[in-house]
């Protein structure tokens, strides 16, 4: 990650704002900041995930690496 940072800004409901300015032994900047990066990994993963499994499909055999491992010895 950069070591710069930048203000990202979001609206959310009055009474909400309220109720979390009640609970001052919150540091919500730091816990919004960790919830938006363990969202961000998530996603992240699974954007990772689906495009391997989009690479496995399209690869000939699609099967199992035993499998392909035959199929490219066969092919020398």
């Amino acid at each position: 990650m950069s070591t710069g940072s930048v203000v990202f800004s979001v609206r959310i409901p009055q009474d909400l704002r309220r109720m979390m300015e009640e609970m001052k032994e919150v540091n919500w900047q730091e816990e919004i900041r960790m919830k938006i990066e363990e969202l961000v990994r998530e996603k992240n993963r699974e954007r990772i995930l689906a495009e391997a499994r989009s690479v496995r499909a399209e690869m000939k055999g699609g099967g199992r690496a035993s499998e392909l491992i035959r199929a490219d010895r066969d092919e020398r």
